[in-house]
């Protein structure tokens, strides 16, 4: 490679990194409120932007905590909405009480909901997190002012996905580092330094529970029901569903027959992000996210 090819190349790594560095990352709420909300067997950690704001609640992956939304919460929050994240039971601050009652992860975020006063709230989701949100959605519609599923194989086994799954992802797939699985090789060689953070806290993300590998621990969660196509096709809620182009997980097509089966979902492509979109190209979901609360957000 001559010398001008490696500075055109250097430059456009240059340029991409500052593209996905989101520039609000140090703003947003002067006061995040911390706390502990008691749900049965567990005492739930979250953060609350607080104000009069339209709530939303953030569920993060098998590979995150509350600390994995720094792009969004600022961002969400200059937008108007009152923010609130949390560590869903076994992961980051919250604590279990290992003689408690293991309950579901939507009674969970009900009892959430519960103690934080919060009648009807918009659901976003990544990963891991969409099984809950998605649990939670036929679970609970009323308590629901829209969803967002991001970059999830959505707790689903339908021979129709268990069979692109396959097609997907090779037995030793999991044997790969969790941020070469769950990271977009355009982020990987763009940002060591968002690499570096990422996973410091995907390693720091787990204390409770098994090291095992994170699709384990996402299918490991109680739900409330055995998730299915037919099931979503009973979802009403205003749906988003968002797929990163360079996911390895849970690439496009996977996520584009879940949208199929929910009535009137809106489906979005991030082209170069992996499996960690809110992460990787911030600014893009974020858009994303706010592009859709902007539209009228009637049932389906």
């Amino acid at each position: 490679m001559n010398s001008t090819r490696r500075l055109a190349v250097a430059l456009a790594l240059v340029a991409y990194a500052l593209a996905t560095v989101a520039p609000i990352s140090a703003q947003g709420p002067r006061q995040m409120r911390e706390g502990f909300a008691p749900v049965p067997g567990a005492r739930l950690f979250f953060v609350d932007s607080g104000g009069n704001g339209i709530p939303i609640v953030l569920l993060h992956a098998a590979t995150g905590t509350t600390r994995a939304w720094q792009y969004q919460v600022p961002a969400l929050h200059t937008a108007g909405y009152r923010v609130i994240a949390y560590d869903r039971r076994g992961w980051g601050r919250t604590v279990v009480d290992p003689s408690g009652p293991v309950g579901t992860a939507a009674d969970d975020l009900m009892g959430l909901l519960a103690a934080l006063k919060l009648d009807r709230v918009h659901l976003v989701a990544t990963a891991g997190g969409g099984f809950v949100a998605f649990d939670f959605a036929l679970s609970f519609p009323a308590r629901l002012r829209s969803l967002t599923v991001a970059d999830s194989i959505g707790g689903v086994r339908d021979p129709e996905i268990l069979d692109l799954e396959a097609r997907i992802r090779p037995p030793q797939f999991d044997a790969l580092p969790a941020e070469v699985r769950e990271l977009g090789p355009m982020y990987r060689a763009a940002n060591p330094e968002g690499t570096r953070l990422w996973v410091e806290i995907e390693r720091e993300s787990r204390p409770s529970l098994p090291q095992t590998s994170t699709l384990q621990l996402a299918y490991s969660v109680p739900m409330r029901n055995q998730l299915s196509l037919a099931l979503f096709e009973q979802i009403r809620v205003p749906t988003l569903i968002l797929s990163g182009g360079a996911d390895m997980t849970a690439p496009p097509p996977l996520m584009r027959v879940f949208a199929a089966h929910i009535k009137a979902a809106e489906f979005v492509v991030v082209p170069n992000a992996g499996h960690s979109t809110y992460w990787e190209e911030p600014d893009a979901f974020n858009r994303a996210v706010l592009d859709f609360r902007s539209k009228p957000l009637t049932p389906n």
